[in-house]
């Protein structure tokens, strides 16, 4: 895990890509970009700039040439604004999130559309058997219950004809 310095030059640099964008990079590519996230290695020499585009693929095409030749601009910005001995070299990546959560959207609606058919076909469907085909506990314990009913009702009986036995008795063994 980064150390909170690092990441608190990361969320700072963030915010610096960001206004630059906004205000001082007049490149006529660059769509509407919002600065997703900053990674920054653990000796804050490397910076990673992850970014989405609002727009087509040729909006993102044309976004990155404008980052990659704003690179150096927003670069030194940054050495100022920190006051960092070394400004961390930036590249800019285009953040694959947006486009995985699309996907996942559209496999979420894909699924709740099969579950709408499931239960369209089971409104007017019956069992094939019970209802309910599973054994449930309280009736295996009341057939337990039973069962160990009658077995200490045959173990008294057998108990209860067989003689007692004298010698078990201490009080009736002869003295030595």
């Amino acid at each position: 895990m980064p150390s909170p310095r690092v990441l608190k030059l990361a969320d700072q640099i963030k915010g610096i890509v960001a206004t630059m964008l906004e205000r001082r990079v007049k490149d006529p590519r660059l769509g509407f970009v919002t600065v997703t996230d900053v990674r920054l290695t653990g000796d804050s020499r490397e910076a990673s700039v992850y970014y989405t585009v609002l727009g087509s693929d040729g909006d993102y095409a044309a976004t990155a040439a404008a980052l990659q030749s704003a690179t150096g601009l927003i670069r030194s910005q940054i050495g100022k604004q920190l006051g960092l001995r070394f400004a961390p070299t930036i590249a800019f990546f285009p953040d694959v999130v947006p486009e995985s959560a699309r996907q996942l959207d559209e496999a979420l609606a894909a699924a709740r559309e099969g579950d709408a058919r499931v239960a369209e076909a089971a409104v007017g469907a019956t069992y094939a058997g019970e209802a309910d085909p599973y054994k449930h506990d309280d009736e295996d314990d009341e057939l337990d219950d039973e069962l160990d009913d009658e077995l200490d009702d045959e173990l008294d009986d057998e108990l209860d004809d067989e003689e007692p036995d004298e010698a078990a008795d201490p009080a009736d063994r002869p003295a030595r």
